[in-house]
């Protein structure tokens, strides 16, 4: 592979995902669908505002070099808690999910390999 392209594909990735979750984030915060949903499972109006906000600050950390490894441990967890939630309100449709958990493993696993010393 061309060593620039290796160099730029898993930060680049890092980064659109980070910058989608953000913006998913702020319009499921917004959506007067999502409240609705929510409310029609039982779950009160505060929820909406929590796991959106927790999503912002988990991606957001998640984008910044010094807490990538906090915010991708925090993402992973919203996106397996919000793939359970979905399955348990009878929504299959979870691959989105698991698409960007992984790609926060990917990510996670290049800033290890980025970090660790070179060994002889």
């Amino acid at each position: 592979m061309n060593a620039d392209l290796n160099r730029i594909s898993i930060p680049l990735l890092r980064w659109t995902l980070g910058l989608v979750v953000v913006l998913e984030s702020f319009e499921f915060v917004s959506s007067t669908s999502a409240a609705h949903f929510l409310a029609k499972a039982g779950w009160p109006a505060w929820l909406q505002p929590v796991l959106g906000g927790s999503e912002i600050v988990a991606a957001v950390l998640f984008l910044m070099p010094s807490t990538a490894a906090i915010g991708g441990y925090l993402l992973l967890v919203i996106f397996g808690l919000a793939a359970l939630l979905h399955i348990l309100h009878g929504q299959y449709g979870v691959e989105g999910l698991l698409v960007y958990a992984v790609a926060v493993l990917v990510s996670m696993a290049h800033m290890k390999n980025r970090t660790a010393p070179d060994r002889p």
